[in-house]
């Protein structure tokens, strides 16, 4: 900076000490000022790109999972930390990652040991392992500290931990549309009569985050058959194959011609190859184990919250204690289109769908297209059938999901949902 300083001020003494003279004498002295102050800034830019480099060079990442590569979720997370380091330069060895870890106090081991090997950002992926990255934080206050699908960053006073999430309520709602129209296409086929629309879904916990989810699928779903109707089993764990393919099974025996899930294996799409019903899947395309049955997944790019992060922490810059985005920022998508399973049209109906959801004119929770006990959601509120906790999310006319905070806090069963928890 004093270098360009000095250039910038003899250049512009030269430029007085021409102007005092005549004629054309000025224009040469002007130019050598330009360029002298365009030299600078050049210098000042490599200058400043040398030393992200060679921040990039020293930063280490750790990653705590809560699964392998064989497992949905965590396959979508890997897939946003390869992204992460392809857009920054990251090489392989400056990201430690451990995964199968359980949410229990192996998390908080493995949080410590990856700030003993110089971690600068920790991120952990399941719910579970908030409160273990929280006591880690709490003892390494130069680390950052990144927990998915959790909501405690704000409350807990600690500048280093940090909450995120994405919108994929919105691409639940996508692949319900989806959904409905696979089911449409049954019913003007007469495979199924309109009363007979309903669908199956395998969750893993009564959590808010599930029910957000399988709520805004749902409400994809009735958009385009307003008469369909959803069961909701849960398996109690975020990923069993077996107990996935066996209440995916129990749904299709209990009426159910259409499967979705919040549920991470591939449990459920091979149970409905088998029966021949068409599914929704969950973060990875089904088609390997339903090449027939399974419509599209609601899935999650965890690349843009990587990369930012990463990249603040690189900068020695904050970022959001609670972040959370969807569409609009590509953080959220469908998987493609399985077009041996898919009805007619519904390439176009996406493109429309995706293309109101990113410019504000389509709400998923639109208080006007679902009801709670006969009542809507405002009324609900108003009568103390819902708790007035609620209230501070709605406006509008919709219920604004992980505005407030990055975590999902839609949690009520809306009528047409049927929960089974045991």
């Amino acid at each position: 900076m004093k270098k360009k300083l000095v250039a910038l001020l003899t250049a512009t003494a030269m430029s007085v000490m021409a102007l005092t003279g005549c004629g054309d004498a000025a224009a040469e002295p002007a130019a050598q000022a330009t360029e002298a102050a365009e030299a600078a800034a050049e210098t000042e830019a490599a200058q400043t790109e040398a030393a992200q480099t060679e921040a990039a060079s020293d930063i280490k990442v750790g990653v705590i999972y809560i699964g392998d590569e064989n497992e949905g979720y965590t396959a979508a997370h890997m897939a946003g930390i390869e992204a992460m380091k392809a857009a920054l330069g990251l090489s392989d060895d400056q990201v430690i990652a451990k995964t199968n870890i359980g949410e229990d106090e192996n998390c908080y081991d493995a949080a410590v040991d990856l700030a003993d090997q110089g971690c600068k950002i920790v991120f952990a992926n399941s719910f579970g392992h908030e409160d273990y990255l929280l006591r880690a934080a709490a003892e390494y206050p130069d680390v950052q500290f990144a927990h998915a699908t959790g909501y405690q960053a704000t409350s807990s006073g600690l500048s280093n931990m940090h909450n995120y999430f994405t919108a994929v309520y919105e691409s639940r709602y996508v692949s319900g549309v989806v959904a409905g129209l696979k089911l449409n296409e049954m019913i003007e086929s007469g495979k199924i009569t309109a009363d007979a629309a309903k669908v199956g879904y395998v969750g893993a916990y009564p959590y808010a985050e599930v029910i957000s989810g399988f709520t805004s699928f749902f409400l994809g779903v009735r958009s385009i058959v307003p008469t369909a109707t959803m069961e909701v089993q849960y398996t109690s764990s975020w990923a069993d194959m077996t107990a996935e393919n066996e209440v995916a099974t129990a749904l299709i025996a209990d009426g159910c011609v259409l499967i979705s899930q919040h549920a991470d294996t591939t449990g459920a799409p091979t149970a409905c190859e088998a029966a021949g019903v068409p599914c929704v899947g969950y973060n990875v395309d089904m088609t390997s184990v339903a090449p027939t049955c399974a419509l599209t997944s609601a899935s999650i790019n965890w690349g843009p919250y990587y990369t930012y992060a990463v990249q603040s922490v690189m900068n020695g810059e904050s970022f959001d204690t609670d972040w959370c985005r969807g569409y609009e920022e590509d953080a959220d998508k469908i998987t493609p289109l399985n077009d041996a399973a898919i009805a007619e049209g519904t390439a176009e109906k996406v493109a429309e769908v995706e293309a109101a959801i990113k410019d504000g004119s389509l709400h998923v929770f639109d208080t006007t297209t679902f009801t709670v006990a006969g009542k809507s959601l405002e009324d609900a509120i108003a009568d103390g059938t819902v708790d007035a906790s609620y209230a501070s999310y709605v406006s509008d006319g919709y219920f604004h999901e992980s505005e407030l905070a990055s975590a999902p806090a839609f949690a009520l069963i809306i009528d047409g949902i049927t929960e089974l928890t045991e």
